[in-house]
């Protein structure tokens, strides 16, 4: 129970800091863009209620989930192929490196003529910048393999789907949660970028309408929201890979022990 508030007081101290720098910094301030924090926190349930919620916040959250898992099952998928397999990486990896190098929004007037405006976009929009750090991460784990654990699993028998399951992600996943850690403030960003591009609704959309009316404090607080989200959105992140990994982390702290 201590070490958990030790670990809550850690992670909140440096927020508290830093909003409570905003508060002192723009207190007073009459710049119409630069409203007081005070100002921003008193418009944030104003603005976001219930139905805002459900017809802004829960789209974006949406696309972001559904690009963000196609990412991970494509990543991982390929970056297995590619990573078990020499003469599959030497093929693959000019064409890689060439896609890695185009930038996601880039692909979105592209991606708007085949899959319309909708959903379909941002979600592949999501996915394809996404998938990198998945996909990298992962060949790099598989190609790190303990060589002693893989002969030990060969001699053994431990063949096919069960060396796969048992033997090589296991050892990949530290760096395929790497690649999932990475992938997710991608995500968030490219959430928003698309939705700045022909939507009708999502947190990008909104935002950009509040610019657009001059609606300033209501524009703060989607900032603000965003924010939030991608705190929130990595705890979760946190806790999920520390009960995946707990073995992983156990080892390590083991390690560090003796």
């Amino acid at each position: 129970m201590r070490a958990l508030l030790r670990n809550l007081l850690f992670t909140l101290a440096l927020p508290a800091v830093l909003v409570a720098t905003w508060w002192v910094a723009s207190d007073g301030s009459r710049d119409v863009y630069w409203p007081p924090l005070r100002t921003v926190l008193t418009a944030f349930p104003d603005v976001w209620t219930g139905e805002r919620l459900r017809g802004d916040v829960w789209p974006s959250l949406w696309r972001l989930t559904a690009g963000y898992a196609l990412a991970a099952v494509v990543g991982v998928a390929l970056g297995t192929l590619i990573g078990s397999h020499r003469r599959v990486r030497a093929v693959c990896e000019p064409v890689l490196e060439f896609l890695r190098a185009v930038p996601p929004p880039v692909l979105v007037p592209v991606l708007m003529l085949f899959a319309g405006i909708g959903d379909t976009m941002k979600i592949l929009v999501i996915a394809g910048g996404c998938v990198w750090p998945v996909l990298l991460n992962t060949v790099e784990g598989v190609r790190a393999v303990d060589a002693v654990m893989a002969e030990t699993a060969r001699s053994y028998g431990v063949t096919g789907a069960a060396r796969l399951r048992y033997v090589v992600l296991p050892a990949a996943s530290p760096q395929i949660f790497a690649g999932l850690r990475q992938a997710l403030s991608i995500g968030i960003i490219l959430m928003v970028i698309s939705e700045m591009f022909a939507a009708s609704n999502g947190l990008g959309f909104t935002v950009v309408q509040f610019q657009r009316s001059f609606a300033i404090p209501d524009m703060w607080t989607g900032i603000l929201l965003l924010g939030l989200l991608g705190f929130v959105l990595s705890v979760l992140f946190r806790l999920v890979e520390r009960r995946a990994l707990g073995w992983y982390h156990g080892r390590r702290a083991a390690s560090r022990r003796s």
